[in-house]
């Protein structure tokens, strides 16, 4: 290589550059030449993260950063490459570019720079509507991570995003709520995503959480910050949405009538209309159950209809369903018309949920009271002696 190619391209890409920006090629000269590296690469990271270098990161990335790739981090390599790859003219053209540099880095020291970059190529993959390839990308880089005792959290995050993606496109939504969630807890919300991507984040999660039908607590949902962002920037034509979860979480079947116009608004959720009054009529259910102490959960069909407002005919059925689904444990006498439930599934409460086990325990310690005070009096002579 001509040795005065590398400055000869610097100078000209300084000149390009925004005159606000142009010192920083003086400082990518001064630290090549010294073989700075760790310093270069900091600063490239440094240049790439501004908004003003687009134009010059596809060129910088071919001709500079690839002369010194292998002497630098591998992953700050990729990520150099990832915003580069922004730059190309579509997804092909990112595709063969991302395929490129996947290759480069996948090397057995650098099997975490090689995920990182698979995961994207998985990623542009899925926008050019073939998932099966990026279905294999996926698998081939999570049989790696399985093999890290650690592993960057940035790699962690692209992968359950990425891996999130394929299942919004699959329409499996018990996995992308999995994997979205996974996402969101390896990142700051507030930083990595705009108010308008969190907004969308929290729409779709809630669609899956709703739709799914092995998906009948929402905790998780409930307690992350990401939901609150269907209620900001009042009036939100998404707050609805949430208000809907939380009338799911405490089996509000007046509630959910209140707001099921709105589910004509989703075509998943208008699609799923008569699933999603089984999934309430469940949560009313287990919810009527935990509302009682555990020494009154024999419950006639006729009690559970008037305190869940699901009809009688309809009430059997529905304990079986929660039976089956592990949302209760107990038995039916189907003559007797009786349930007899002696375990709930646990979820998150509300302030008002909370204020009941707040009362039940206030009851249970005045029962307990009271029967220290029956056997004080019952058997005063046996404790004198």
């Amino acid at each position: 290589m001509d040795p005065e190619a590398i400055p000869n391209f610097l100078a000209e890409q300084r000149d390009a550059a925004p005159v606000d920006l142009q010192h920083i090629f003086l400082t990518f000269e001064d630290q090549w030449e010294r073989k700075l590296w760790h310093e270069l690469t900091d600063s490239l990271v440094q240049y790439f993260a501004n908004e003003e270098s687009q134009p010059q990161r596809l060129p910088i990335f071919n001709t500079f950063i690839l002369s010194f790739a292998d002497k630098i981090n591998q992953l700050k390599l990729v990520s150099l490459g990832l915003r580069a790859s922004t730059q190309c003219k579509d997804d092909q053209d990112r595709l063969t570019f991302l395929t490129a540099l996947a290759s480069k880095v996948d090397k057995p020291p650098s099997q975490d720079a090689y995920i990182y970059a698979v995961v994207e190529v998985a990623s542009v993959k899925l926008r050019l509507s073939d998932a099966s390839s990026a279905r294999k990308d996926l698998d081939r880089a999570e049989s790696i991570l399985d093999t890290f005792d650690s592993v960057e959290t940035v790699v962690h995050a692209a992968f359950y995003r990425v891996n999130a993606d394929y299942y919004q496109v699959q329409a499996s939504f018990a996995a992308y709520y999995k994997n979205a969630l996974l996402y969101l807890a390896c990142i700051d919300i507030n930083t990595a995503l705009s108010p308008a991507e969190q907004q969308t984040r929290a729409y779709n999660l809630s669609i899956a959480a709703l739709v799914s039908d092995s998906i009948y607590n929402f905790g998780e949902l409930l307690l992350h910050p990401i939901l609150n962002s269907l209620t900001q920037n009042p009036p939100n034509p998404h707050a609805w949405l949430r208000d809907l979860l939380f009338a799911f979480n405490r089996g509000d079947l007046a509630a959910y009538d209140v707001l099921s116009d709105n589910l004509a608004r989703d075509p998943l959720l208008r699609e799923h209309r008569l699933f999603l009054y089984q999934k309430i009529s469940l949560a009313a259910l287990t919810e009527t159950v935990f509302k009682r102490p555990p020494h009154d959960r024999a419950m006639t069909f006729a009690a559970i209809s008037q305190e869940t407002k699901v009809r009688p005919d309809e009430i059997e059925h529905l304990i079986m369903k929660a039976l089956s689904l592990g949302l209760l444990r107990g038995s039916i006498d189907q003559v007797a018309e009786v349930a007899r439930i002696n375990w709930v599934q646990p979820k998150v409460l509300e302030r008002s949920q909370i204020d009941g086990m707040r009362l039940r325990l206030k009851e249970w310690d005045n029962s307990v009271n009271n029967l220290g005070h029956w056997i004080e009096g019952v058997g005063k002579d046996v404790w004198a002696a």
